[in-house]
């Protein structure tokens, strides 16, 4: 076995951090996001099980939108990842920065099998310093090619140590090859194909066949000439084994798959729907387009697809001639390699097999795959070429003459590439930077000036993303999502107009349904959201919400299994008043994902519309148990269950809103209802403190302002009261609940009439009927001593609250002193015959603070936590706080019954005293 020294090894550990130290500044950019930001795999909450029933993105295998690509392993990396670091990508391209250090540093160990020393070194060098790695290296979801490299060289370099004395088989290298190999596929598919190359090496090199020689021996053993020899009994012993094994993978991965390819487009790979010849001539013109890459990395884009290589057409298309000129070099390379011997053959050889092999699963020869070039898939096959440009640099260094021109050519290309390198690593920095440079190299691409558009949409830049997106629709007219982009961005700027415009345009380009033909065969599924997107945009006009739901129906007519379409018709039809027929949407949506968490709420919304509370608080805990930092479900289950009433659920209440305030530590709202369950339980510090933490988040919050100051007035605290109060009514200055506590605190604390008398006055300018400010107004009067004032104003008040017998008796009360006093003297009460009728200030109060007590109701005025595009119109919205017409629970009502009848009793101890009893 090949040994690599601790000077090699600091060598490559020290170019790979000088080419790729500048990674570490990039953030999550392209595939990126759906692999690492979007994919809940990641998540700890997540049960590691579903890493081996997704895919890699973290769409279940069994959706028909998933990509088919297994890779468990590399997502299990990236869980390491997030549970260290969260999502700060500076560990994640730390690591892929250390995995490829070790694919170099396994490389040289192979390369030594073949090469001399100090050919290896250079062909570990080329590796390492290559510019086609970035996308690989830089790029995280690029982890998937190095994990599966590592584990496929240390496959071929266990094989190679399976060969013992006198050529008998040494099983245990064997056995830790196949696990290699299952281990290296469940990093990336290709790892796989490490089985051919262990092939190759073992009839070519292990048992020194050339094809001359294999051949003449076939033919003996055919004629009946000569049995077979013994060796090549042991070789086909181990060939039956390693071919065995891979079969059993390649059907463990068809069952994975369900025997599903996944679902292409002709904009992924224009090439794999078009006719033939075009799809053959295509196919095998991009062999030589990536071995130029190889050769020449000097323009790197990102993405290949849709336009950017013009499909050949025609035998007479002049890149035909790349085509030939190319299988000719490869034909000539594979008959030197395989017909003569010597160790230079046997390099080539394996050069070849290093090129060829791994790169046949993402050659579209076989199966079509979803890209047209991938720099990131000749991670693998780079290394037979390194090899290959050792193994030249080798025989060209031996020739004295041209030494010292090899050794300069060679310190150039290394070099050159570090240096492209360094520089390829800064367009990986964010998705902007990424997709300018890929136009640079390619303007025909669609797909490229949308995701600039994205780039530019994500940073709130409208004006400057329409202009790539309608590039895009110029570049390639028929791309739906291109005219999606447009709608959506138009949207964004609120010029409907041509918004709805874009989607129908957008729709038009729809294929029509073919009765008996799969319709997702012949278009993307996050197409159909055109339907979705043009039944939002045309929802907001009410008399169009027909027209909407219509657009709904049309998706879930095309595609059954269309989750989206259900849970958008399951918002509307609650938009329409029609809570029955959007339980039906979200259930059928359930039956289709039970897994989703935000469904499981929507559910909870729709029973809540139904006035079935219950119901509702047991889908909000399915969505908590899918996941429990749901902040939604976490805010709204809360507060049903503080609506509740049942002091048995405050605890649970008050677990789930600190959950929230911690999900969201900026959302007034978490603050304030936890402020309201404080002084349900009658903790009036506990509630103060929450109360003033929501108003200093969020300045002007009417409903803890209000109720802030209610909380000091119930407490005896009423001087502390006043400064809340003129907040409240600085930003609401027709609040009428807090005009009347003023009122209230004025005359009673502070003895301020006038003030208290203008409080009342105001309200009455609001609202002439409103019997509180008119029956508060009226006792006013009576502080001032103006008792006919005071029983005209009852009189008043009594028409507007005839069945309030509180007025009554105080209309009562003043008629009384009325009499005794004299209607000349019932203007004014005279100093001292007003002492004697203190008590009754206290009496008036005391009702008015009763009918005053009732708290605001539980949740916010306002929210604006729009929890995006499907989701059910939020609780809190729908329950807005400190309506005047939010009705009393019965325990409150309960509550004020029994105050208002102390009230009374006290009233008739008032009585006796005005009547001289």
């Amino acid at each position: 076995m090949a040994y690599v020294s601790p000077k090699e090894i600091a060598l490559i550990i020290g170019v790979v951090a000088a080419c790729y130290w500048n990674s570490l500044f990039c953030g999550f950019v392209f595939d990126d996001v759906s692999a690492i930001l979007d994919n809940k795999d990641l998540h700890p909450s997540t049960p590691l099980k579903n890493l081996f029933l997704n895919d890699f993105w973290g769409t279940p295998m069994s959706e028909e939108r998933s990509h088919k690509s297994y890779r468990p392993l590399t997502v299990l990396t990236f869980r390491l990842n997030y549970l260290f670091s969260e999502l700060n990508a500076v560990s994640y391209h730390f690591l892929n920065v250390i995995f490829h250090a070790v694919v170099c540093i396994v490389f040289l160990k192979v390369c030594k099998l073949f090469l001399d020393n100090r050919s290896s070194v250079v062909a570990s060098l080329l590796f390492a310093v290559h510019p086609i790695h970035t996308e690989a290296v830089t790029g995280v979801v690029g982890r998937a090619e190095l994990l599966s490299s590592i584990f496929f060289l240390a496959a071929f370099l266990s094989y190679t140590r399976s060969k013992g004395p006198e050529n008998t088989i040494v099983w245990t290298p064997i056995a830790l090859t196949v696990f290699l190999v299952a281990v290296a596929t469940l990093c990336k598919e290709q790892g796989i194909t490490v089985v051919g190359i262990c092939c190759v090496y073992e009839v070519f090199m292990a048992q020194g066949y050339t094809l001359p020689i294999l051949w003449d021996t076939v033919l003996q053993i055919l004629r009946g000439k000569g049995s077979i020899p013994y060796c090549m009994l042991q070789m086909l012993l181990k060939l039956i084994v390693l071919m065995f094994s891979t079969l059993l993978l390649v059907v463990i991965r068809v069952q994975v798959i369900q025997s599903q390819l996944p679902v292409f487009t002709r904009f992924d790979n224009p090439a794999a729907v078009s006719p033939s010849p075009a799809r053959q001539l295509t196919f095998n013109y991009l062999l030589p387009v990536n071995a130029w890459l190889l050769l020449n990395p000097s323009e790197l884009c990102c993405d290949w697809t849709m336009g950017t290589i013009p499909l050949v057409e025609t035998l007479l298309d002049v890149r035909n001639i790349a085509t030939i000129s190319f299988f000719c070099f490869l034909g000539s390379l594979l008959v030197f390699s395989l017909r003569y011997p010597g160790d230079s053959s046997k390099t080539v050889l394996m050069a070849l097999c290093l090129i060829v092999l791994p790169f046949i699963p993402a050659s579209n020869l076989f199966f079509p795959v979803g890209f047209v070039v991938a720099e990131r898939v000749l991670y693998v096959p780079s290394m037979g070429f390194c090899m290959l440009v050792a193994h030249g640099w080798r025989k060209l260094s031996s020739n004295s003459v041209l030494r010292k021109l090899s050794w300069i050519f060679l310190s150039l290309v290394l070099f050159i590439h570090a240096l492209k390198t360094l520089q390829r690593n800064w367009d990986w920095k964010s998705e902007y930077t990424l997709f300018m440079s890929a136009l640079k190299v390619n303007k025909n691409n669609a797909k490229l000036w949308n995701n600039v558009g994205h780039a530019l949409e994500n940073e709130k830049n409208f004006e400057q993303a329409l202009r790539f997106f309608i590039q895009a629709t110029q570049v390639q007219p028929d791309d739906i999502g291109a005219h999606m982009n447009v709608g959506r961005t138009y949207k964004n700027l609120n010029r409907t107009k041509e918004a709805e415009e874009s989607y129908l345009v957008a729709k038009s380009l729809m294929p029509q349904i073919i009765p008996g033909k799969k319709y997702a065969a012949r278009v993307a599924p996050n197409h159909l959201n055109v339907y979705i997107n043009l039944a939002n945009l045309i929802r907001a006009n009410e008399s169009r919400l027909e027209e909407a739901d219509q657009l709904y129906r049309q998706a879930i007519s095309m595609r059954p299994d269309f989750k989206q379409a259900y849970i958008s018709r399951g918002e509307l039809l609650l938009k329409m008043n029609k809570p029955m027929q959007a339980k039906e949407a979200y259930v059928r949506a359930l039956e289709l994902d039970r897994s989703n968490a935000d469904l499981w709420y929507n559910l909870a919304i729709v029973y809540i519309e139904l006035k079935d509370p219950t119901e509702a608080l047991n889908n909000f805990n399915r969505a908590l148990e899918l996941n429990p930092s749901h902040k939604l479900a976490l805010f709204n289950s809360a507060l049903l269950m503080q609506e509740s009433g049942d002091a048995r659920l405050r605890p649970e209440a008050k677990k789930r809103l600190l959950n929230y305030v911690k999900e969201e530590p900026q959302d007034a709202n978490g603050y304030f209802n936890l402020g309201m369950l404080a002084m349900d339980d009658k903790k009036d510090a506990e509630a103060e403190t929450w109360m003033k933490k929501a108003i200093k988040l969020q300045a002007g919050f009417r409903s803890a302002l209000f109720n802030l100051a209610l909380l000091y007035s119930q407490t005896a605290k009423e001087l502390k009261a006043l400064p809340v109060l003129e907040e409240l009514l600085r930003y609401y200055p027709d609040h009428t609940k807090g005009l009347i506590l003023k009122g209230d605190i004025l005359m009673n604390q502070k003895k301020d009439i006038r003030g208290a008398k203008e409080c009342f006055e105001k309200i009455l300018k609001m609202d002439p009927n409103n019997v509180q400010g008119k029956h508060n107004l009226c006792v006013v009067y009576f502080e001032e001593r103006d008792l006919l004032k005071a029983e005209k104003c009852l009189v008043e008040t009594l028409a507007l609250a005839p069945h309030e017998e509180y007025i009554q008796r105080h209309l009562s009360i003043v008629r009384s002193k009325i009499a005794s006093l004299g209607t000349g003297e019932a203007s004014v009460i005279p100093t001292e015959k007003a002492k004697a009728a203190e008590g009754g200030k206290a009496t008036f109060a005391n009702l008015k603070e009763v009918k005053n007590e009732q708290k605001a109701t539980r949740t916010p005025d306002s929210s604006n936590k729009n929890k995006g595009q499907g989701k059910a119109k939020k609780h809190e919205e729908k329950n807005n706080t400190d309506k005047e017409t939010k009705k009393k629970s019965t325990r409150e009502i309960k509550d004020i019954e029994k105050k208002r009848v102390a009230a009374l009793k006290r009233l008739e101890e008032i009585e006796r005293i005005l009547n001289g009893e």
